[in-house]
């Protein structure tokens, strides 16, 4: 479990079962209709970054990579909050964006 941030190993340890029902659901819903892998994960994304989790952010950027996701792609999703989540809010979200886009 080295890949997950020493805060999500925490939370699987102690609440195992919690996450593992958070995971399945995560899964069910990328089924539960139409939109593709990618699409799915640049949605969760701009939900991350509106609410200002950059952590999830991080890991639904590197899971839209893995869907097959572009920089330009993932960066557009981020800039399109601004005239809903403001300015502020879009900037902080494009630098986490770059913490992971970056490394890879």
């Amino acid at each position: 479990m080295a890949q997950y941030p020493a805060n999500y190993q925490w939370l699987t340890s102690q609440f195992g079962s919690v996450i593992s029902a958070h995971q399945q659901l995560g899964k069910e819903l990328v089924h539960a209709g139409p939109l593709d892998a990618k699409t799915c994960q640049l949605i969760k994304l701009a939900g991350a970054a509106a609410t200002k989790a950059e952590g999830a952010v991080h890991s639904h950027i590197k899971r839209a990579l893995k869907e097959g996701a572009t920089p330009d792609e993932i960066y557009h999703t981020i800039l399109l909050l601004t005239s809903t989540t403001g300015f502020p809010t879009a900037a902080a979200a494009l630098s986490w964006a770059r913490d992971i886009i970056e490394q890879e």
